[in-house]
């Protein structure tokens, strides 16, 4: 029972931090969709697919929090890359300042109960 619950536990908070793992990417450079998967996937612990991650760029285009730009490739098809806009580099720093607190407060609570 204990394991069911520690998986649910940890999807649920790889889901959520799968945006800001994505937004924190695309503040470094313009990228494409198999790039920011390649990038996440060496987080530990954050398990990505290329299913996961189209879903998100899509509503975070929508959101206008990203843009794309489609440029040939000497490797294949064009590929889309993604870049924030402004809106989604003022939405990240937020996210950013609000992960930072949440977290040192459970850095926090775990050292005061060790």
């Amino acid at each position: 029972m204990t394991n069911s619950l520690f998986d649910n536990w940890t999807t649920q908070l790889r889901k959520g931090m799968l945006e800001l793992a994505i937004l924190n990417a695309l503040s470094q450079s313009q990228l494409y969709g198999y790039q920011i998967t390649r990038k996440l996937s060496e987080i530990q612990g954050l398990v990505v697919t290329e299913g996961t991650i189209y879903p998100i760029l899509s509503r975070l285009k929508r959101d206008r929090l990203v843009t794309t730009t489609l440029e040939e490739s000497s490797e294949g098809p064009a590929r889309k890359y993604y870049y924030l806009t402004k809106l989604g580099r003022s939405l990240l720093t937020e996210m950013n300042t609000y992960f930072a607190t949440i977290n040192a407060g459970l850095t926090n609570l775990a050292g005061a109960s060790v």
